[in-house]
């Protein structure tokens, strides 16, 4: 049996199985057709799952969303490890930067980012996904910063650099590479967006 606590249900293993398919589901298809092209009758679908049991775990298709959000976030993520975790030194930097090219590699250059995806659709109509784009986005930024910020404790980079910034324009060098990799079904643009944001950062090495 499922108890409800104030925070909603808490679910039994069989239960979060299921909302765990349902959610999986759902980031497939949104992530192939946009969100607004993916009918909760669609993610039923092709969860196996009848209305009544989509509906007991998102009230709606918004809190759909927001659940597919936080897993494409974590997708995202994991797919980048372990190189993501440790990308204080060049060569961590570099290795990192040849796992996202062999990544969009794999895909054959389709679909692009799926949270920038979901960014590009969601941002302007929807400002709760918005905020949590921004907050996925941010984990994804830190994993950087954190990374330039142990090469700058050990000496290895500047005083004058300033992790924050370099991980952000990292992070914009990336986004706009696999956007302009979808479009051209090449992963040239993000290769060449890594190493701009690559050999700017060796600019700060002692």
């Amino acid at each position: 049996m499922e108890a409800v606590t104030d925070e909603g249900p808490r679910l039994t293993r069989k239960g979060r199985a299921t909302r765990q398919r349902i959610v999986e589901a759902a980031a497939q298809l949104m992530f192939e057709r946009g969100v607004a092209g993916t009918s909760t009758e669609d993610v039923r679908a092709a969860a196996g799952v009848s209305s009544s049991q989509l509906y007991h775990y998102f009230a709606s298709k918004q809190h759909l969303v927001r659940a597919v959000i936080a897993h494409q976030t974590e997708a995202v993520l994991a797919a980048q490890e372990p190189q993501l975790s440790r990308l204080d030194c060049m060569g961590a930097l570099e290795a990192w930067r040849d796992l996202v090219v062999a990544l969009q590699t794999q895909r054959g250059c389709e679909g692009g980012c799926p949270l920038g995806s979901l960014a590009a659709e969601l941002s302007e109509i929807d400002p709760d996904a918005r905020q949590e784009l921004v907050a996925g986005f941010a984990r994804w930024e830190a994993a950087i910063r954190d990374g330039l910020t142990a090469m700058q404790r050990r000496g290895e980079l500047s005083a004058r650099a300033d992790p924050g910034l370099l991980a952000l324009q990292t992070l914009t060098a990336v986004q706009g590479g696999l956007l302009l990799s979808q479009v051209r079904r090449d992963v040239d643009p993000v290769r060449a967006g890594l190493d701009m944001a690559l050999s700017h950062i060796r600019t700060f090495l002692i």
